[in-house]
């Protein structure tokens, strides 16, 4: 059995299910409720029923909201299960500014190889934690010496309870040099996050993302947004690299492609090797969608990876009729010290 959540304050109405709770069922429908920690200890989820009625499991207050609380008409939306249909006031979380900068400890699940260049790595919260972020943004690493690496987040914000980074290896590089030579499995780091403004857009205009290198993972946690969101708008990706290799998740792109018709799939090489029997687009990936794409006035584009190739999307794309307020870009710079 299903239920209508009318959200007042922003007219907003979304359907619960029996098996979910109201916060899952809100996440899932694009109504970006504030939360924390996601099992009830927190409090970030608070909200005041106006109308209807809930339980929790077990008939147990969850342990951030008291007794007085309870009977104030608030309830915590990350643990209560609708009972009725409901009338609730609640804060909405509507950018980026929107969502609490945290700083957490986490431990590493998952440290694999996906090339010689590239590393992919999960990272543990801790149990009472979740990280509330928008799909495009990132957290930095907080090394000893108090000096900080960012890294795109890779998975989309309704898969919370881990975190995915695509790390590539630079000679020098104080964190990409540890990670490929000494990191281990249940190492634990400090994160701080979320950050950026990379982020998903509302619009009504076809989409045109541009991935250079690892500016992949941004692209990865927004198509997966998105899809989740079911924005079913024509989306073009463009993912530039040297060499087939770096395309290290070029098989889930191609998935995206076949399961998704609005969803189309370029991959343009660099430094295509004649022995890999490469017959796809080479080159430059901003000059591949400028041949492509005569006029890119009706379009909204994201770009995302190194500075040369960010700064010529900026500096092209206009000129071919892109409305410089519908360019969003997140340019990796890397840092030497």
């Amino acid at each position: 059995m299903s239920f209508k959540v009318q959200l007042t304050k922003q007219d907003i109405n979304f359907i619960v299910e029996k098996d979910e709770t109201i916060l899952e069922a809100a996440l899932r429908q694009e109504c970006s409720l504030p939360y924390g920690c996601r099992n009830g200890a927190c409090g970030s989820c608070k909200a005041e029923i106006l109308n209807g009625s809930i339980e929790y499991p077990n008939s147990e207050l969850p342990e951030g909201l008291s007794e007085k609380e309870h009977k104030q008409g608030y309830v915590l939306l990350c643990k209560a299960n609708a009972l009725s249909d409901l009338d609730i006031k609640a804060r909405m979380v509507e950018t980026s500014a929107d969502i609490k900068l945290k700083q957490f400890p986490c431990r590493v699940t998952t440290c694999e190889k996906l090339n010689d260049d590239v590393i992919r790595l999960v990272l543990e919260l801790p149990k009472t934690e979740r990280l509330q972020f928008l799909a495009g943004q990132y957290i930095d690493i907080l090394m000893k010496d108090g000096k900080r690496r960012s890294f795109s987040l890779a998975n989309p914000p309704h898969e919370d309870q881990k975190l995915e980074l695509h790390i590539r290896y630079y000679e020098g590089g104080l964190f990409s040099e540890y990670a490929f030579k000494d990191l281990k499995d249940k190492a634990l780091l400090r994160i701080e996050g979320p950050l950026g403004q990379f982020t998903l857009q509302e619009s009504d205009r076809p989409i045109i993302m541009i991935a250079g290198g690892t500016g992949f993972a941004p692209v990865k946690s927004l198509v997966e947004h998105a899809l989740e969101k079911n924005d079913t708008r024509p989306l073009h990706i463009y993912w530039g690299a040297r060499t087939k290799t770096d395309l290290y998740f070029d098989s889930i792109v191609k998935q995206w492609s076949i399961e998704h018709p609005h969803i189309s799939y370029i991959p343009v090489l660099s430094e295509a090797d004649k022995l890999n029997n490469w017959n796809g687009k080479t080159g430059f990936v901003h000059e591949a969608v400028l041949e492509d794409h005569s006029d890119l006035s009706g379009f909204d584009i994201y770009a995302c990876g190194p500075p040369p190739m960010v700064n010529a999307v900026v500096e092209s794309f206009p000129k071919q009729g892109l409305n410089k307020d519908r360019l969003f870009s997140d340019s990796f710079e890397f840092a030497t010290n």
